[in-house]
């Protein structure tokens, strides 16, 4: 076998898995429930619900504060580092960004009014059955958080 016709193949087989890599599904995407035994975070219980729609994440979150304070919010965005609105009662801001760090790592940066006050990174298991979520930064009334949430696949 010549040294073209090596590389020629290896450069298949890379083109193949990225393809691969880029086809596979969101390990994000699903139903979330909060473990707050698990948890040591301000909520006493939770549900998140994360969809893909092409290229964007759409997410329907609703918590409950150990001073039964609700929250519901909702939003829609890409994985572009970009500033996206968020809808509803979020703790932690009116809009955020979403990064992928890696295929079971996301990091979302929350802002209200353009100031930034939360950063989250999730990390989905690699079984896919799990994830958490740790929170840094201060939320929407200026009260500093240092938190991590864990979360059961539904």
């Amino acid at each position: 076998m010549t040294i073209k016709r090596v590389l020629s193949i290896a450069a298949l087989v890379g083109i193949a898995s990225v393809i691969t890599a880029a086809q596979a599904p969101d390990p994000l995407l699903g139903t979330w429930k909060l473990n707050a035994a698990k948890s040591k975070a301000p909520f006493a219980s939770g549900t998140t619900v994360f969809k893909g729609a092409g290229d964007t994440l759409e997410g329907i979150v609703d918590l409950v504060g150990t001073d039964g304070t609700k929250f519901h919010w909702t939003f829609s965005a890409k994985y572009d580092g970009k500033d996206h609105k968020a809808t509803g009662s979020s703790p932690f801001g009116d809009t955020l960004a979403i990064t992928r760090v890696n295929p079971n790592t996301v990091r979302i940066v929350s802002k209200l009014a353009g100031k930034q006050t939360i950063v989250q990174t999730i990390v989905v298991a690699p079984d896919g059955k799990t994830r958490t979520t740790t929170a840094k930064g201060t939320d929407g009334k200026g009260q500093p958080v240092d938190s991590m949430s864990f979360y059961e696949k539904q």
